[in-house]
């Protein structure tokens, strides 16, 4: 009998463990966990109900959101993707549900039901769960696999690590010889104090551009104000593009907002149309663009030198061009990073270069394989970053089950 030891109690993991004893019975399957509880991220994620996946169902369009990894798993995506990831929890009695904004659940709306399907599965199929297992060595002897952990030894044919985002488990893998690409936080807001935005916590735009300045970084999506500055997806998506540039420059930054996601010339017209025909109204009484909440409004026309009782009629030139300016292209100065809710996603972790993304194997050790966020493999907020640990397990399952 073949035995399967799994390092990490995550989504990766579970997922792994149940597809290859689905496939082979014959399989002795342990997963080692080093906490007292399994499916922790699970657990918390998508605000406790469990992000499942997103629904995109072109692999070529799933890839793009991955910053890293989009094309090491291209094909992967070609045999185990979002439409696999409804049919595998549906035949397992977890229904799933797509979200407006094309986030993916379970029906029954609690991480709860993915974590019982997980449970039962393991249950059934026999495969031993051992918590406060740390893994302190792994190391080859006779082609076979030995895992040390503080309560015992263990000697498996094949290893799989799926232990997430751990210095302790990259650093194991290091005396194996591989690469570490050194982490850095992939998911995270921006921490901007600036007189225009202070005190508008709450407020968001639905479809703002933002331009990492410098660099040639821009994403789109809504926006959102916090207490502590920027965030909402266009911002999230551009600090998981950006991540390694922004560790590089110490997150001290500037950013570009553009609110309306217009160019400036359209809305210079514009606001040369509202001198024309709002003669009389005070400008900062209302704002014209639906897309731009009036408190928000009062701030951008107080920082284009425009007096709070002017009307429009008496607004120069050059008031107008500020104000395109301000809606349009306001500069930013970004200092510091705050991690975005549950979302703790980092960039780093096994080089993939040397990962054979066929089988999620190891090239430079044999029956050693690698799933889920251990891999220099991470995506933007949206149920991604479950759908690479998927795919990941079920193609590593099915290379061990042969």
């Amino acid at each position: 009998m073949k035995k399967v030891i799994i390092i990490g109690g995550g989504a990766a993991g579970y997922f792994t463990a149940i597809n290859a004893k689905e496939l082979n019975p014959e399989l002795d399957i342990t997963i080692l966990e080093k906490g007292k509880e399994v499916l922790q991220k699970v657990k918390i994620s998508g605000g406790g109900r469990c992000n499942v996946t997103h629904a995109c169902f072109e692999p070529k369009e799933l890839t793009k959101f991955y910053p890293r990894g989009e094309k090491e798993l291209l094909g992967p995506f070609h045999k185990f993707m979002t439409g696999d990831t409804f049919e595998w929890f549906e035949n397992r009695g977890v229904p799933l549900k797509i979200e407006e904004d094309n986030r993916v659940f379970p029906e029954a709306n609690t991480s709860q039901a993915i974590i019982d399907c997980f449970q039962n599965a393991v249950d059934n199929l026999g495969i031993s769960v051992l918590k406060n297992h740390g893994v302190n060595s792994i190391y080859q002897q006779n082609e076979k696999w030995i895992i040390n952990t503080k309560n015992q030894d263990f000697e498996a044919d094949f290893v799989v690590v799926s232990a997430g985002s751990s210095k302790k488990v990259w650093d194991l893998c290091k005396t194996l010889n591989h690469t570490i690409i050194e982490p850095v936080p992939s998911l995270f807001t921006f921490n901007i104090k600036d007189k225009r935005i202070i005190d508008l916590g709450g407020i968001s735009v639905p479809n703002a551009e933002v331009t990492l300045v410098g660099t040639n970084l821009e994403n789109s999506g809504p926006l959102l104000i916090t207490h502590w500055g920027l965030s909402g997806p266009a911002i999230l998506k551009l600090s998981a593009f950006g991540a390694r540039i922004l560790a590089d420059k110490n997150y001290q930054y500037n950013v570009l907002v553009n609110w309306l996601g217009q160019d400036t010339d359209s809305v210079f017209s514009t606001l040369q149309e509202l001198k024309k025909s709002q003669t009389k109204k005070q400008v900062s009484l209302k704002s014209p663009f639906s897309d731009i909440p009036r408190r928000l409004w009062e701030r951008l026309v107080m920082a284009s030198e425009i007096k709070n009782n002017q009307n429009w009629a008496d607004l120069s030139n050059k008031q107008l061009q500020n104000l395109a300016d301000q809606l349009t292209k306001g500069l930013f100065n970004a200092n510091g990073r705050t991690t975005f809710k549950e979302e703790f996603v980092t960039a780093g972790g096994v080089d993939l270069k040397e990962i054979n993304f066929k089988r999620f194997e190891s090239k430079k050790h044999k029956n050693l394989f690698f799933v889920g966020e251990v891999l220099n493999i991470d995506a933007v907020t949206g149920g991604f970053n479950f759908q690479n640990a998927w795919t990941g397990g079920f193609i590593c399952a099915n290379a061990i089950a042969e």
